[in-house]
């Protein structure tokens, strides 16, 4: 028989709704609308030894791809950060950077965190306009990465 005495909890999953991005010193706490991409696979070696019996090949882990990270989030006046981030490309002196993608629980601690490793904007796209809608104005940030490390918070 259990113990009534004890404070268990049933387990629940985390809600998505509450996100925060760290790009950095001079980029921190952005909040976005929407992040997808946060995606991690293992590509595939095929093998099969010229004097095996079987005639099939031996799949075998091959290197990690990682894809790239989309972000969504409203303009802001005077805010070109992630669009002079984008233009170091054409000098030749792009940083690459850890971003920091924090799940946030109701108090606003992380509870998971993806850190994507030498980060760099490789695509921005900005606004749709459109002279009878009521939307926000929202840009879309695309970001390719080199590593993609989760982590639990508490």
């Amino acid at each position: 028989m259990a113990n009534s005495n004890s404070a268990q909890s049933a387990p629940w999953p985390i809600p998505k709704f509450r996100f925060e991005a760290d790009f950095g010193p001079d980029l921190k706490g952005i909040l976005f609308q929407e992040v997808s991409g946060l995606d991690t696979e293992t590509q595939i070696i095929e093998y099969r030894k010229a004097n095996s019996p079987i005639f099939s090949a031996v799949k075998m882990p091959g290197l990690a791809k990682y894809g790239n990270v989309t972000m969504k989030k409203g303009v802001f006046v005077n805010d070109n950060s992630f669009l002079n981030w984008h233009n170091e490309i054409k000098m030749n002196t792009i940083k690459k950077r850890t971003v920091l993608i924090s799940l946030l629980d109701e108090s606003g601690s992380v509870t998971m965190q993806w850190q994507l490793n030498n980060a760099w904007p490789t695509k921005i796209t900005g606004t749709d306009l459109k002279s009878d809608g009521s939307e926000i104005a929202v840009e879309t940030i695309e970001i390719a990465h080199e590593g993609l490390t989760i982590t639990n918070g508490k």
